[in-house]
This record gives structure tokens, C-alpha cells and sequence, in this order.
């Protein structure tokens, strides 16, 4: 159980004609015999001055006039009226309002179904061209040529459907070019809602045609640097032919030195073995002296 105790914290004694502020607090303490109430606030010396408790009427009769107390009556039941209001800080950025815009999902549209869809309510919805993407990558190149032979009046509509047909289909670079080329013609026909997503299938297209010119750049480079290589395994070809013909020569020569320098030798000692042999042979006829 708890009490309401009005106990006045301090005043201003001071009136000429002037503001007596007057602080009343209620302190709710639960009574119990061990710690009265009274004799707690009894102890209580704020400013060196002891507590009271006093009656809140008592205090309006005696120090605060009429007329003053009247005024404030209106202002008090003002004040009561007045709903507890909390100021949004400066920071907090304000509510964007989403506007409520229902679209039709055709995620469990049949990809046989998909394209045989018309109407401005589904030509103009980008969830209708995200499943026809969807089912078009699922085609053979052979089926998405056929399903694409099917829309050629010229429209935006049928023009984007062969393009979303075609584009996986493995077509050249130039039918690729060609294709990007007329829808581009057909672009401002394109509904808002669709353009986002008709900018991103552009870009993914062009992005095909840079990679096929790359890969083109690549393959001359390929060529030419495999012909700059068939020309110097020929070049190297006829070089180590011709150092293998100088290398026999030198050999060849270096025989020829080496056979020289030993023939030199028996050449200077033959004139005097022709001499001797040149030399008379003794004659049986001559007669010798006797020895004595």
C-alpha cells in the first residue's frame, strides 16, 4: 500500500507584487513499522532548513493570490488536455512513400505459353519479358531460329522477341550487328517500364559483339605471329644448312693442311735416293788391282 506525501522542498519568501516559486514533490513510500514515513521526512534538512508537510490547499489560500490562481486554471486544464508529443530528431531522414503498384508474375507461365502472350498489360509488364529471357536460353539454337521466324512485322514487341530469341541462338557477329540495329530503330517506342530492362539486354548484346571482335583481333595475331614463326624455322632452317656446309668445308680443309704437313718430310729426302740409285753399277770386266 503506498501514501501520497506533499512535502515542500523550498520557497521565496519575497512578495512585491512578485513570482513565489514553490517546488511541491509527492514521495510514495510503502508504510511499514520499521520506517515511518514522518519521521523519515522529518530527518530530511535540504539547505539547512527542515521539511514541513503542509497541505497544498493551505499553500494556495495563504501565499498565492486569487486572482493568480484563477488565471491559472485555464492553463492547467490546458496542459492536461495536451497529448505527450515526441519531436522526430533533426537527423531522421522522413518516410518515403512507396507507391502500390501491383504487377502480374508469369514465373509459372509454361515457357510453350510464354510467347504466344500479347496485350499492353503484358507487353508492357518486364516480369512477362524476364520469363520470356528465361525460356529462351532454355531453346536449342535450331528451335530459337524457328520460334523467331514467327515475329517479323516489324513492331517493338516482335522485334524484342526475336532479338531475346536469337541472341543465344549462335549467331554471327554481323546477324548479331544487323539485329541490335533494328531494335535500336524501334527504341523509342519501348515503354518506360521495359526500357530498364531493354538497356541491360542492349548492353549484354553489345558486350557479345566486343567479345567476337576481340576474339577476331586474336585470331589475326595468331595468324600473323604463326607465319612470323613458319618464316624463321624456315630462315633457321637454311641457316643450319649452311653451317653445316661450312662446317664439312673447314673439316675439309683441315684434312687437306694435315695431309701437307706430313708429305713435306719425304719429299726433301727423295732427290738423294734417286742419286744413288742413279750411280753406275760395277763392271765385271774391269780388273782390280791384286792387293799385295
Amino acid at each position: 500500500m503506498l501514501r501520497a506525501y506533499p512535502i515542500r522542498l523550498f520557497y521565496l519568501p519575497v512578495w512585491p507584487r512578485a513570482v513565489l516559486e514553490i517546488l511541491t514533490y509527492y514521495v510514495y513510500a510503502p508504510v511499514s513499522p520499521r520506517c515511518p514515513c514522518p519521521n523519515f521526512l522529518q530527518q530530511l534538512r535540504p539547505l539547512g532548513k527542515a521539511l514541513s508537510l503542509v497541505n497544498m490547499r493551505h499553500i494556495f489560500q495563504q501565499i498565492l493570490p486569487r486572482r493568480l490562481w484563477l488565471a491559472g486554471l485555464p492553463c492547467l486544464a490546458l496542459l492536461g488536455c495536451v497529448q505527450s508529443y515526441n519531436k522526430p530528431a533533426l537527423n531522421t531522414p522522413a518516410e518515403e512513400k512507396i507507391p502500390v503498384y501491383q504487377l502480374a508474375d508469369y514465373l509459372p507461365t509454361e515457357c510453350s505459353d510464354i510467347w504466344a502472350l500479347q496485350g499492353k498489360s503484358t507487353e508492357t509488364n518486364p516480369l512477362y519479358w524476364l520469363r520470356a529471357m528465361d525460356c529462351a536460353n532454355r531453346l536449342m539454337p535450331a528451335q530459337s531460329r524457328q520460334e523467331a521466324r514467327k515475329y517479323g512485322d516489324g513492331s517493338w514487341q516482335n522485334t524484342f522477341k526475336q532479338g531475346i530469341l536469337l541472341a543465344d541462338a549462335k549467331i554471327t557477329p554481323f546477324e548479331r550487328r544487323q539485329l541490335v540495329a533494328r531494335i535500336d530503330a524501334l527504341s523509342t517506342e519501348i515503354p518506360a517500364q521495359v526500357r530498364p530492362l531493354y538497356q541491360l539486354w542492349r548492353d549484354g548484346q553489345a558486350l557479345q559483339l566486343q567479345l567476337a571482335e576481340e576474339r577476331q583481333r586474336y585470331s589475326k595475331l595468331q595468324q600473323s605471329s604463326d607465319s612470323e614463326l613458319d618464316a624463321l624455322r624456315q630462315q633457321h632452317h637454311v641457316l643450319q644448312q649452311q653451317l653445316e656446309l661450312t662446317t664439312r668445308k673447314l673439316e675439309n680443309l683441315t684434312d687437306i693442311e694435315r695431309q701437307l704437313s706430313t708429305r713435306k718430310p719425304a719429299g726433301n729426302f727423295a732427290p738423294d735416293a734417286t742419286h744413288e740409285s742413279e750411280k753406275p753399277a760395277p763392271s765385271t770386266n774391269e780388273v782390280t788391282p791384286d792387293e799385295p
